[in-house]
């Protein structure tokens, strides 16, 4: 009954409320007219573990939504405390609120807890082997929420990028404007997920746990990119083609190898996901890649016009 009561009256609480996502996911509840809370910090953060529960117990909320993580993967490798604590152990302490309000969490985790090695699209329930602090630091988060008793959603995502924050297309604009060109990896294969695409998949999780209420076989892990697959360089050269009729004189781009571009942290070289899963169980099934990055490049164009 507890839940029933949080379901119908409290708010969705979405954790991360600054970042890509977190700012999708507020735009896109606000147009829905949904009753949502957002933080992040200095009031909410997970170096803090304090806040977290001061934030959940001010929101009373009906469920929650995390989209806050440390998502600086070169520099995880050097700050191990600071990833630990905001992958694993600050969202297991979301996940046992969670748990004791009997409400469902949403949890976002990263396609960098495989290593690359497959030569196919990942599944759910393939061995991971992340190749970094980030992603052992994400799966770690990942195994620790899930042996909880909390209605847990888990959604595994890649190269997340939007008109807000820093990503990668909003740098590879910013770079074609003062070089006239650009050295790219082509030999780590993905696929780039809009920010928009991916709140809106997670909010239809959430309306669908709202009007069915939760079932168990509903918790577990879930991959939640758009559809299709590219390279860096792929993406890059996307980005431009777009950018192009907006006004941008487009740089030459030349595709390298992962080797000629070292980084603190290893990339996975092939981490596709398989969404299968997630259109079986939710319904949820997200646009193709290539068709969701013209809207953002625009936004980005308009945003970062020179004066």
């Amino acid at each position: 009954m507890r839940a029933l009561v949080h379901l119908l009256n409290g708010p969705i609480l979405i954790t991360g409320g600054s970042g890509q996502l977190g700012d999708a996911l507020q735009r896109q509840a606000g147009a829905l007219g949904l009753n949502f809370v957002a933080v992040s910090r200095p009031d909410f953060d997970f170096e803090r573990p304090e806040t977290i529960d001061v934030c959940f117990a001010k929101a009373a909320p009906s469920l929650v939504i995390n989209a806050a993580a440390y998502t600086a993967v070169d520099a995880a490798e050097q700050n191990l405390d600071a990833a630990r604590a905001g992958n694993h152990t600050g969202p297991l302490r979301l996940a046992e609120l969670c748990e004791g309000a009997g409400i469902p969490f949403i949890h976002v985790s990263t396609d960098y807890v495989f290593d690359g090695a497959k030569g196919a699209p990942y599944v759910e329930d393939d061995p991971t082997g992340p190749t970094g602090v980030y992603g052992a630091t994400k799966r770690d988060g990942e195994v620790a929420i899930l042996a909880t008793g909390a209605q847990a959603v888990i959604l595994r995502t890649a190269w997340v990028y939007s008109a807000h924050g820093k990503n990668f297309a909003r740098t590879m604009l910013n770079a074609a404007r003062k070089v006239r060109a650009l050295r790219v990896v082509a030999d780590q294969r993905g696929t780039p997920t809009a920010a928009g695409d991916l709140a809106a998949v997670i909010l239809k999780i959430a309306e669908t746990i709202r009007q069915y209420g939760w079932k168990e076989g509903y918790k577990g892990i879930y991959h939640a990119t758009n559809s299709g697959e590219t390279t860096w360089h792929g993406f890059a050269s996307k980005i431009f083609a777009e950018a192009a009729p907006l006004g941008l004189d487009p740089p030459a781009v030349t595709a390298i190898a992962t080797a000629d571009w070292p980084t603190p942290a290893r990339r996975p070289a092939d981490s596709r996901l398989d969404c299968g899963r997630l259109e079986r169980v939710f319904g949820c099934r997200l646009p193709l890649w290539s068709d969701s990055v013209g809207p953002v490049v625009r936004a980005l164009m308009a945003l970062d016009a020179p004066p």
